[in-house]
């Protein structure tokens, strides 16, 4: 066999801003184009903003339509602070799963199950979930605008990011194929014309704009949305299993028919927050595991609108903001907090567009079509299978994406081996562990007299990205440091640790309307 010449090899150098796209953070497309693709991300959004309420009000005793409808408006008004104040990436600020535990343990406190009115339950409840979130919100925002997360961010190296960011996608493998096979004749098809539809046919291109890779997802769901209909029209599920029916029926929680015509979401909507300090300790846990997740989030998708790393004071900025995010979610009364929209943040990557505007276009989307209720619930009841085969794609993405950042480490360290594959398993084996523990006994592995303590711990160890963080960051700081620096990839990080570190921070990251020149970077 010939022997390769060394000239003849593949060299693919280490690259701080990811190549290929199309518009970058700060380029914007024409306005058309720009209103299409934050449509785009607006329905993609609709997955979490209608699953959590579907899975958590109906329990506390109320409607979930307009807790949906609230959720879009604050999520709406989330993203525009985030892009304009926050980090200012091209990123969806919306509901989070990681505040399900803590919202479970109030909803099934016993002051609160033997009220015996439905309506005055949820009332009740949502009150006391709204004062444990205004509470808790301040964890993010002390951390946040303090600059206390940056000062704990420059621990983190492109080593111990890897298995963060990886499983801030692949931690959520739950919300993929295990839902498509709760609908198979709708999620498969789904997830296959996608896939052909946004790579195998992304290069037909009309009027010189790759339609099929921009607009893919718009296609498939307007397409699998009316086979769903007519099946559902047609009595396909009538007498099949609840869970079948949610799965795969349109309108499954009467969202139409429930919502009104025009409704304006506004703060303390369901009466004065209550407070408790078991409620607030509790939720406390939630708020450090979607800070945890969104800094992995932000790794993400600062690479995915081909930027530079965030420095570590916008990373803190953007924290700061997440917490505001939080204490709007306490004071609408939302039913849970903010996080970064994962699903999101991979289409940045399936439409090579990480431009800022179409995301705040998005925001637009949200805030309009929750104050006209029924054309929101329209779109909202799209089955959440058809979400389910998107996050396939989107989820992998961004697991890539994190996985990417091997590039600038030595991988032919077995420190480093020895850390990536730990933090990857342990991330992934702890939280599978917690997650059937509390499926079996419907409680977690932590069950003390202390409810508080009990959310505190299970919330920490069922989040994939947060067990993965502190391993691999507690690894990373105390293993053969002292030699290890260049094979961490610390000296390749080092100029994006300060905002004047790369002239290009400047240029992604500066605030709007001059408003460096009265808050200045650290």
């Amino acid at each position: 066999m010939a022997e390769v010449k060394p000239e003849e090899m593949v060299h693919h150098p280490p690259m701080d801003q990811l190549q290929g796209f199309e518009y970058c953070i700060d380029s914007n497309p024409s306005w058309g184009e720009a209103i299409a693709l934050g449509f785009q991300h607006y329905i993609l959004s609709l997955g979490t903003a209608v699953m959590i309420p579907t899975m958590l009000v109906p329990i506390m005793g109320g409607n979930d339509a307009r807790v949906v409808q609230t959720l879009l408006f604050v999520t709406g008004i989330k993203t525009l602070l985030q892009t304009l104040f926050g980090t200012r990436l091209p990123i969806v600020i919306g509901g989070s799963y990681a505040y399900v535990v803590p919202v479970l343990s109030i909803i099934h406190d016993r002051s609160l199950t033997q009220i015996a009115d439905g309506h005055t339950r949820f009332l009740q409840t949502m009150r006391a979930i709204q004062g444990a979130l205004i509470v808790s919100s301040s964890i993010q925002i002390i951390l946040g605008y303090s600059q206390l997360w940056a000062i704990c961010s420059r621990f983190f190296s492109p080593l111990g990011m890897v298995p963060v960011v990886s499983l801030v996608g692949l931690g959520l493998f739950e919300r993929g194929f295990p839902v498509i096979g709760s609908c198979v004749e709708i999620g498969l098809p789904m997830l296959i014309l996608f896939v052909a539809l946004s790579q195998y046919l992304k290069h037909v291109h009309v009027r010189h704009v790759p339609i099929m890779e921009r607009f893919s997802m718009l296609v498939c769901i307007a397409l699998v949305w009316v086979y769903a209909h007519i099946l559902t029209a047609s009595g396909a599920y009538k007498h099949t299993a609840l869970v079948t029916q949610i799965s795969c029926q349109t309108d499954r929680s009467n969202l139409i028919s429930s919502a009104l015509w025009i409704s304006i979401p506004y703060p303390l909507q369901w009466g004065a927050p209550t407070f408790n300090a078991d409620h607030a300790f509790g939720m406390m846990a939630a708020v450090m595991v979607s800070l945890i997740e969104s800094t992995g989030a932000f790794k993400a998708a600062a690479r995915l609108a081909s930027a530079t790393p965030p420095p570590a004071y916008v990373l803190s900025r953007g924290i700061g903001w997440q917490g505001i995010g939080t204490l709007l979610d306490g004071l609408f009364g939302t039913g849970t907090g903010s996080t970064v929209s994962i699903e999101n943040v991979g289409l940045l990557g399936s439409t090579r567009i990480g431009s800022r505007r179409v995301i705040q276009i998005s925001a637009g989307f949200m805030i309009f079509f929750s104050i006209l209720g029924k054309f929101g619930a329209l779109f909202a009841s799209i089955p959440f299978t058809i979400f389910a085969a998107i996050y396939c794609v989107m989820f992998g993405i961004i697991a890539a994406v994190g996985l990417s950042f091997l590039q600038f480490t030595n991988m032919n360290s077995m420190r480093n081996l020895f850390i990536v594959g730990v933090s990857l398993f342990l991330g992934l084996s702890i939280p599978e562990y917690f997650s059937r523990y509390m499926t079996s006994s419907r409680s977690g592995p932590a069950h003390t007299k202390a409810e508080w303590f009990n959310n505190y711990i299970n919330t920490i160890f069922a989040s994939p990205p947060t067990v993965a963080l502190i391993i691999a960051v507690l690894l990373d700081n105390t293993l053969d440091v002292r030699d290890a620096a260049k094979d961490r990839g610390m000296s390749w990080w080092a100029r994006f640790r300060t905002y004047r570190g790369d002239s290009r921070n400047e240029e992604f990251y500066t605030l709007p309307f001059n408003l460096n020149r009265f808050f200045p970077p650290s």
